[in-house]
């Protein structure tokens, strides 16, 4: 059993060391989201969804919404590894990690368990203002579906490039026009021995106390 600590701090993105081979067991999915759902939801509306897709013929539509997408977006001016040109350092760790999401990219549809979870909104069009809170009604259930896949030794990885392309992925999963996605999350075991903290800013270049 891991500390809280421990899974706070080796919860990785996995993607080279996603199994594409051993089957996930449904029920282990479904635990996964059965724990995220104690994450917190604005006013306790709860309006969240989880599509959890394992049909072959769908990972390989969606993963290909994501190639594209993630290709479209490696060789634009914007990739992270452009941003830190100034910095050799910090460029020389995002080409790595240009690389690793390429490898992804290139694979997604192969990953066995591909979860898209989704809010619910009363129409197709997103309400006005305060998106922040919004959204905050389902990302942190997404996170802690990442923690608890860690936690029963599951990888997983934070993508939404796809998103580029929502509605023709809506589409592949047949969501009605209120439905909005969050993110594709791949789900695999994973591959190798566990995990360590990643480097990190030194916290007293972040941290502002009372005011910036």
């Amino acid at each position: 059993m891991m500390t809280p600590e421990e899974l706070l701090t080796t919860t990785r993105t996995v993607r080279r060391r996603l199994d594409l081979n051993r089957h996930v067991p449904l029920d282990l999915v479904k635990h996964c989201i059965q724990v995220a759902m104690q994450a917190p939801s604005g006013s306790n509306t709860q309006r969240w969804h989880w599509l959890v897709v394992t049909d072959a013929d769908r990972r390989a539509a969606l993963g290909e919404i994501y190639r594209r997408a993630c290709h479209e977006y490696l060789e634009s001016p914007q990739a992270a590894a452009k941003l830190f040109a100034d910095d050799p350092v910090r460029a020389a760790v995002q080409q790595r990690v240009g690389a690793s999401i390429e490898y992804l990219a290139d694979r997604m549809g192969e990953v066995p368990v591909l979860v898209v979870p989704c809010l619910e909104t009363s129409s197709p069009e997103l309400p006005p203002g305060n998106q922040a809170g919004l959204w905050a009604s389902l990302l942190p259930a997404v996170w802690s579906y990442m923690l608890a896949a860690r936690s029963v030794t599951l990888g997983t990885a934070w993508t939404t490039l796809h998103l580029k392309y929502e509605r023709e992925a809506a589409e592949v999963l047949g969501l009605p026009p209120n439905v909005h996605q969050a993110a594709l999350i791949p789900t695999a075991f994973y591959t190798g021995d566990t995990f360590k903290p990643a480097a990190r800013q030194p916290l007293d270049e972040v941290l502002h106390l009372d005011r910036w």
